[in-house]
């Protein structure tokens, strides 16, 4: 891995701790629940066959494989993680001839080979920067010019009830978070449409289009209640509330959540409303 940016070393720390663990072994449970948005992000991102790709954030690789469908044998995606549990999983889920490639490192800073690629692709991996102008500064070098750049992000948790419904439900037990610093590396620092734009707009990025999209999340992946009370208490801010609780905390937690998304369920599902931003740019 090259040496990842000093300030992102917590998030380099986390992903690589239980935080990566978890979404690697709920790699198929996470593909299930975030397919609409990766199936949206592509549609957006305008994939071409024979381009030469990368996704940042790959995680499991799933955007990765789905670029890679698009691009076909004639094309290339690079996945870049910082996360080794969750690119060990891509590298063992990627299809024996599929245009593919993962590295280990940290965008900020990763040396990307110059101006070598037409899209650069993202599902929801590049609000974790401590130093986000950077990032994207560094993230243009791979870029030729007029190439393109597509990525999804969270617009306000409280306009996420996925994650917002779990959290306050986790705070009737233990006590709230650590308040983030205003933009600081997490799932929501790229909320306000005025900071994306800052952000791309400093780091060199043309034609910034912020598109606001509503959805609904199926956090339960098809496997209802007791699913998706298991999967909040695994990945999210419920989950990073929750962390290191003793067991009857847990215990009464956990019947907490059971009621606060039972209004949700529908069948084998327990879909709840999600919003997000596709945001498009060019390297000009």
């Amino acid at each position: 891995m090259d040496v990842g940016h000093f300030h992102n070393a917590d998030q380099i720390a986390y992903w690589n701790g239980p935080g990566g663990q978890r979404w690697a072994e709920r790699q198929a449970q996470q593909d299930r629940v975030l397919a609409p948005i990766s199936e949206l992000l592509i549609e957006r991102a305008g994939v071409q066959a024979g381009e030469r790709a990368v996704d940042i954030g790959c995680g499991c690789g799933a955007t990765t494989f789905a670029v890679a469908e698009k691009v076909g044998p004639s094309g290339h995606v690079l996945g870049l993680d910082v996360s080794e549990a969750m690119l060990a999983r891509a590298r063992a889920l990627a299809p024996a001839d599929a245009p593919v490639e993962f590295a280990l490192g940290d965008a900020t800073v990763h040396r990307f080979k110059a101006a070598s690629a037409s899209l650069v692709v993202s599902r929801l991996g590049v609000t974790f920067f401590a130093a986000p102008v950077r990032a994207f500064l560094n993230i243009r070098t791979a870029l030729r010019s007029e190439g393109r750049l597509a990525f999804a992000c969270w617009r306000e948790l409280r306009d996420n009830d996925w994650a917002f419904i779990p959290l306050q439900a986790a705070y009737e037990h233990v006590p709230k978070l650590p308040a983030v610093r205003p933009h600081g590396p997490d799932s929501f620092a790229f909320a306000s449409r005025e900071w994306v734009e800052h952000v791309l707009g400093e780091a060199g990025f043309r034609r910034i289009r912020l598109e606001p999209c509503d959805l609904d999340l199926d956090i339960a992946a098809g496997g209802g209640l007791d699913s998706a009370v298991a999967g909040a208490f695994a990945i999210g801010p419920a989950s990073r509330a929750v962390a290191g609780q003793p067991a009857d905390v847990m215990e009464a937690a956990t019947a907490t959540m059971r009621k606060a998304l039972s209004g949700y369920v529908k069948g084998p599902t327990v879909a709840m409303p999600a919003s997000l931003w596709i945001v498009t740019a060019i390297d000009p």
